[in-house]
């Protein structure tokens, strides 16, 4: 599934539009260059998770937590500065495994060993300064599923 979005607004409202069908256990691979979008659009799935804390990029604390008032965690990485994930690839092991978290993980693949098959992968590219293409892949059951409900 390919979307296009023409503004940082577009990207977070297509984030809210994932946000609020997410419930728990998903797993979402960022990929894209720096400032492609990965960030806002995290923002946008938190806006849709409804959760009231500024979200802000995990470039340098690695990875970042945020409570929903629906009691999921939504579990925000980004391993772009590591070259060895040692400690984080243990911690990432369980989070992906919680059937409370939305893991979001940007720059993978460092940990690309321990994600699980089934993710949904979003690679986001910038044909122009402001313009974005989205491109959706499932890894399996539960990414065709956040596929079909997005289409």
């Amino acid at each position: 599934m390919i979307i296009e979005v023409e503004s940082e607004i577009a990207m977070k409202m297509f984030g809210t539009k994932m946000g609020v069908l997410l419930a728990g256990g998903e797993i979402i691979e960022l990929v894209g260059d720096v400032g492609a979008g990965k960030t806002t659009l995290t923002k946008g799935i938190a806006m849709g998770l409804q959760v009231e804390e500024t979200v802000q990029s995990p470039s340098f604390t690695i990875s970042r937590v945020y409570e929903t008032p629906n009691d999921l965690r939504m579990v925000h990485y980004d391993f772009y500065r590591l070259h060895d994930a040692g400690i984080m690839a243990d911690e990432l092991r369980e989070t992906v495994q919680d059937p409370a978290a939305i893991t979001i993980i940007e720059w993978a693949g460092i940990v690309e060993g321990v994600l699980p098959a089934d993710r949904l992968t979003v690679t986001i590219t910038a044909p122009t300064e402001t313009d974005r293409r989205i491109e959706l892949t499932a890894g399996g059951e539960m990414g065709e599923k956040l596929l079909g409900q997005l289409a």
